[in-house]
């Protein structure tokens, strides 16, 4: 019964944690009341269903939970008895149909669209909507920006703050309104996807709901802005499809990650491809952004049918774009990997021992496997070593850390 009780409520939060705190948001109009009361349902249902069981519908009971936990904290501040009083007499019994309804989408965008306001700096909309709506914990998303965990703690309260104190409205804008917000919406979409794409956690390397759900508001941003999407609604939607193609393969039967140039090709999701080179397509008609160029990149590699397919030089020129669009380390990691392929290890090495050496990226565990991963091909065994033996102090993920240890052990038995 605890065994099943524990699965039952990690499967909850893994998969609903957003559409949980975005419909307690909507009900209380607090950020914090809703988390901390989401937080509280949660440990009650793990004391709870280890005792009674696993009820027949383990969000709605969450989401009752939550709302009676949150109606109490509210209850307990002053300033907010009144309003209380209001959400005590319009709670009613929550039944599962009641969220598989339009409506609950409908809260997850609009709480999008709240926390990328544009009155809260960019990053602590994109690092409060990863909380809120990604479930996120503040440790990994204080590694997605490469800061402390302190910092990224601060900016997160500072956010809720300002949201309640300034009164934000929770809805979807207008359309005059939408332009101002898109950058934040589509960036925090695709920082979503990433996290379902390679999970920081240790669980599961992919999380398919988490993918899914990304590519899901792309498809209702992307519906929001028609009948003429900006190229970048387009390119992200792409993108997303592109790289969620090649779920399947991403993983071998035993859960350990298949590097792109091993993966099985015919695994890939021919249908999902097939929906997204066009798109790709449209999104070139204009001045492309960085999701379309990066969209454009990932049709490179989905078009090849094997891996020495590849058409590298392209990428490296894609990429030429891309950070002279959008500079940032990661973007200039990738396109290092990428003129090692496309020139030589020797010459992608030189380019990530600058990144190195600029220290940004020091504690980005995929700086050191990439690394690891050049001078294991020009045969420098004992620094590919001590590259990989870096990564696996800085990996999260434990299908990752599998993969590393494997790499670090090929190079051991070379060494002895």
């Amino acid at each position: 019964m605890r065994g099943n009780a524990d699965e039952a409520v990690e499967e909850v939060y893994r998969s609903d944690w957003g559409r949980i705190v975005a419909a307690l948001i909507r009900q209380v109009g607090d950020f914090e009341v809703a988390e901390e009361a989401a937080q509280e349902a949660f440990t009650a249902a793990v004391d709870q269903w280890r005792i009674s069981g696993v009820p027949e519908f383990p969000r709605a009971w969450i989401i009752q939970t939550a709302r009676h936990k949150a109606i109490d904290r509210i209850r307990r501040m002053t300033l907010h008895r009144q309003k209380a009083e209001t959400y005590a007499e319009s709670t009613q019994t929550i039944e599962e149909p009641d969220y598989d309804t339009d409506e609950i989408p409908d809260d997850r965008l609009r709480l999008i669209f709240t926390c990328c306001h544009p009155a809260l700096a960019l990053e602590a909309q994109i690092a409060l909507t990863l909380r809120s709506l990604g479930g996120l914990d503040t440790d990994e998303i204080a590694r997605a920006f490469l800061v402390p965990p302190v910092t990224m703690a601060q900016r997160l309260v500072r956010a809720k703050r300002k949201i309640r104190d300034a009164g934000i409205p929770y809805r979807v804008p207008g359309t005059q309104d939408l332009p101002e917000r898109l950058d934040a919406v589509l960036t925090v979409i695709y920082l979503i996807f990433n996290e379902g794409y390679a999970s920081t956690r240790g669980g599961p390397y992919v999380r398919a709901d988490l993918c899914q759900e990304a590519i899901r508001l792309s498809r209702t941003v992307r519906t929001l802005t028609s009948p003429q999407s900006p190229a970048e609604v387009t390119g992200l939607l792409a993108l997303m499809l592109l790289h969620d193609a090649r779920r399947d393969a991403r993983m071998d039967n035993a859960g350990d990650l298949v590097v792109l140039e091993e993966q099985d090709r015919s695994r890939w999701n021919r249908r999902q491809i097939a929906e997204a080179l066009p798109l790709v397509e449209e999104a070139f008609q204009g001045d492309p952004g960085p999701f379309a160029l990066q969209a454009a990149i990932a049709a490179l590699h989905c078009r090849a049918a094997r891996a020495e397919d590849t058409d590298w030089p392209q990428i490296v020129q894609l990429y030429d774009v891309l950070e002279r669009l959008q500079p940032s380390p990661i973007i200039s990691l990738n396109r290092a990997v990428a003129v090692a392929m496309a020139v030589g290890p020797q010459a992608g090495l030189a380019l990530i021992d600058e990144l190195g050496a600029a220290g940004e990226l020091n504690n980005y565990h995929l700086l050191h496997s990439a690394r690891a991963d050049l001078l294991r091909r020009i045969g420098s065994t004992e620094r590919a070593a001590q590259a990989y033996e870096k990564a696996l102090e800085l990996v999260s993920n434990d299908s990752e850390r599998r993969y590393l240890e494997r790499r670090l052990r090929e190079m051991q038995s070379l060494m002895a």
